[in-house]
């Protein structure tokens, strides 16, 4: 399943609903749950850091390869891998810790593969997550 969505501006509930409305979406619970929370997570840092002004696009595929989801979200905002930032340290407590990088490491936590491109003007991000 392909959508886009313009403006994006806003819109992460639905965004989030849509995707995971996907018949390619798993019926594990727990799978599904880690699912939509990266999801959530990606699509936020694309509505909030991409566009200047939140007023850009944003493209997401869903699909079943072997026995994996995979979901590319496309945009063609400002160039940003967030791969690239490094973990926090998790020792540390809430105070100590810096703000932001959470959410990137939940995901790289949470999914079974997650990669990024920068090609032809957009930001590519794909996820990946066993569901059999």
């Amino acid at each position: 399943m392909r959508i886009r969505f313009e403006p994006i501006s806003e819109k992460c509930a639905e965004i989030v609903e849509q995707l995971l409305s996907a018949p390619e979406m798993p019926q594990d619970d727990g799978i599904l749950f880690k699912v939509r929370l990266c999801v959530e997570e990606i699509v936020e840092n694309i509505i909030g850091y991409a566009y200047e002004r939140g007023d850009g696009w944003l493209e997401a595929e869903t699909e079943q390869v072997g026995d994996s989801l995979v979901i590319t979200l496309r945009d063609a905002g400002v160039p940003f891998n967030p791969l690239d930032s490094t973990d926090p340290d998790t020792t540390l407590s809430a105070e100590e810790r810096q703000i932001g990088g959470l959410g990137i490491f939940i995901c790289k936590q949470m999914m079974d593969s997650l990669t990024y491109k920068y090609e032809r003007k957009c930001n590519i991000f794909v996820m990946s997550k066993k569901i059999r």
